[in-house]
């Protein structure tokens, strides 16, 4: 039977969870996510699990920060003085905004502290310096 390698267009579901249980994504009960193995279209973890695989095959495999969203970076966050917000914009902490990256590229960023200063944004992904455990079944391979 073929395994996944790269260059091969192939089509997975998936339940990601974290170290304490919690799932932060699936396509169980969706349409399997397909990508191009080895393409750099989802994390490195992540094709490294799937390349190998035959259809119908299941692997669990917990990846860790450094193969998946990276550690937090601190120059990924941001104060912003009111001055440079919109003129009655007032986010809520929480509250996701996009801010302009290299040639006008959004970014989102979280709220993580407001005062009547100005707020503080962080940028860095929301599973940065988190270890993922992935639970893959290869559907098929396109």
């Amino acid at each position: 039977m073929a395994q996944a390698k790269d260059g091969d267009v192939v089509r997975v579901h998936y339940t990601g969870t974290l170290d304490d249980d919690s799932q932060f994504d699936s396509s169980v009960g969706k349409d399997p996510l397909e990508f191009t193995v080895g393409a750099g279209m989802v994390i490195p973890g992540f094709d490294d699990t799937v390349r190998g695989m035959e259809p119908g095959e299941r692997r669990s495999t917990r990846i860790p920060p450094e193969e998946a969203y990276g550690e937090p970076r601190d120059e990924m966050k941001l104060t912003l003085g009111r001055s440079q917000l919109p003129d009655g914009f007032d986010p809520d902490v929480g509250e996701q905004i996009h801010l302009s990256g290299e040639g006008g590229q959004p970014v989102p960023a979280r709220v993580v502290e407001s005062s009547e200063a100005g707020i503080v944004v962080d940028a860095n992904h929301p599973l940065a310096g988190q270890a993922l455990t992935f639970q893959i079944e290869l559907v098929e391979i396109v």
